[in-house]
């Protein structure tokens, strides 16, 4: 009896935690939170490498492999090559560009 107990509070346990990892349309599970931020490091690294964007200026953020660029730039050729370079990048589903330039 004792040994039924434990099975099904360990059971109860493992569900819960389970629903724990589960993704809401207003958050991530752990998986997608992951691969968000796999994504935001990807284009982030590119924005870096590329001559024609300063990535210090940029802010990126991920959200369930959809990318936003937020910031301020110095052209918009800066701002469409953002968003070039984010398009461009592995896993990425859209992209909002909020840069603004000055």
């Amino acid at each position: 009896m004792k040994q039924k107990i434990v099975s099904v509070v360990t059971m109860a346990f493992l569900a819960l935690m389970l629903i724990g990892c589960a993704g809401t349309p207003k958050g991530e599970s752990t998986g997608e939170y992951l691969d968000s931020a796999a994504i935001t490091t990807k284009v982030k690294a590119e924005l870096a490498i590329d001559d024609r964007t300063s990535a210090l200026q940029i802010e990126v953020e991920t959200f369930k492999d959809a990318v936003i660029l937020s910031g301020f730039v110095d052209s918009e050729i800066e701002k469409m090559a953002a968003q070039e370079i984010a398009e461009g990048t592995d896993g990425v589903v859209s992209v909002k560009n909020s840069l603004v330039v000055k």
